[in-house]
């Protein structure tokens, strides 16, 4: 099997699980006997691009030529099997499907966000849950709202670049939904059943989990939509070292938020942005990992990390989130989509009693995403993190280890491959 990788780097500058789950799935199929063909290109190659090639930005979300005209030379020089598409903005440009598909190549993607629909790609605006867009040939409250990059010059692009490419996002020949919930959110775009496929990210395994810490690991970009702000006003409805230590890592617009909360109070301490080691050790200092996002998180990386280390999570109910912990039904406002569909609890195992709001999963707990709610959480899953590690851990080894993964990832690659017959290259 040989498989084109094809991948826009976000900034460095910006951490991205997105980016982690590609450089670690390249290393899983090249382990596995894959020949994969990286083509990669970085948003941080932006700055040093001649002037003629800035000149070109503009449009890049659209066509970008040069991208083309590399990827028919890889494409006709090594015949791959499959191109499998990550991220392609700015640099790539959906385009790279139609270049595919005209060399004769079937196309997967993994959706890692909602950006068939939505120019952010968050389903977020202003703090709160936003799906205006869905349903419009064009994007025009995502222009009005500035929501890509603060600017209504390239929200409006991005709504044009959305608006040009439906019909070559609905050539894709397999998604890979990385939830239930993304595949709800390709059904309603248009997508059907037959070119959806549900397989989650994963991580390289750890290895055997160190002893449960105490405290809390909050480690996530510093930005609104991952629920900072939700979580520090939940934990200041405690007193002072009442709940341990909460950990904070990351960086981002909302780091002031942090360093005042950790100046404020002596149970909060900010560690910056970590390294991989750094990572490690965090979550073993850690009892549990949070992940209180306030939108529809697709695929939080952080909770992967948690269950491989063994750690419990509380989190919020939406996207995501309460499939990853085994939680059942998330909470979901009104009017704003398909609610995911969580797994069921492995060995159909019973769980405790929860107090009203708060609901147990196999590897975890949910709530809404409400102060008073998740500051009620907060002591449950101190109190339960020690009952929970081990079934953290058999989660990530049965749903999420590398070896279940890949073998998956092969398999609809070869289910690609044998079902759209490759032109004459």
């Amino acid at each position: 099997m040989r498989v084109v990788v094809a991948h826009n780097r976000y900034r460095e500058a910006q951490p991205s699980g997105e980016n982690t789950i590609v450089d670690a799935e390249i290393a899983q199929l090249t382990a596995a006997g894959v020949e994969v063909l990286p083509f990669l290109r970085s948003s941080d190659e932006i700055p040093s691009m001649s002037k003629p090639a800035k000149a070109l930005l503009p449009v890049s979300p659209i066509w970008a030529p040069k991208a083309q005209q590399d990827l028919g030379r890889l494409l006709d020089e090594h015949k791959p099997d499959v191109l499998h598409l990550h991220n392609p903005y700015p640099l790539l440009s959906p385009w790279v499907v139609r270049t595919a598909h005209r060399h004769g190549v079937p196309v997967v993607q993994t959706v890692h966000n909602y950006r068939q629909v939505c120019s952010s790609g968050l389903y977020f605006r202003d703090g709160v849950i936003c799906q205006d867009c869905r349903g419009r040939a064009l994007g025009v409250p995502a222009i009005v709202h500035r929501c890509y990059r603060g600017s209504r010059a390239q929200s409006a692009l991005m709504a044009t670049t959305l608006a040009v490419h439906r019909p070559t996002w609905r050539s894709v020949d397999r998604f890979v939904a990385l939830t239930s919930a993304v595949a709800d959110h390709l059904r309603d775009y248009g997508i059907p059943d037959e070119r959806i496929v549900v397989k989650p990210n994963g991580i390289p395994d750890p290895g055997a989990p160190a002893p449960l810490g105490d405290g809390f690991l909050y480690m996530a970009r510093l930005t609104p939509e991952k629920g900072l702000a939700l979580l520090l006003e939940a934990w200041r409805r405690h007193p002072v070292g009442g709940l341990g230590q909460l950990r904070i890592a990351g960086d981002g617009e909302l780091r002031p938020l942090v360093e005042a909360a950790a100046a404020e109070r002596s149970d909060v301490t900010y560690l910056g942005q970590l390294d991989r080691a750094g990572v490690r050790a965090a979550i073993e200092a850690s009892a549990v990992v949070l992940a209180t996002s306030t939108w529809h998180d697709v695929l939080p990386t952080v909770i992967l990390e948690a269950l491989a280390s063994g750690r419990p999570v509380l989190g919020t109910a939406l996207g995501g989130i309460p499939y990853l912990v085994g939680a059942d039904a998330p909470w979901e406002p009104a009017g704003t989509g398909p609610a995911e569909v969580a797994s069921a609890p492995a060995g159909g195992s019973e769980r405790p009693a929860m107090p009203e709001g708060i609901e147990a999963g196999d590897a975890g707990w949910v709530v809404p995403p409400e102060p008073a709610l998740l500051a009620a959480a907060l002591p449950v899953a101190r109190a339960g993190a020690a009952a929970l590690a081990a079934s953290a851990r058999a989660r990530y080894e049965s749903s999420f280890h590398p070896d279940v993964l890949t073998k998956r990832l092969i398999d609809i690659y070869a289910d690609v491959a044998r079902t759209r017959p490759a032109l004459d290259r």
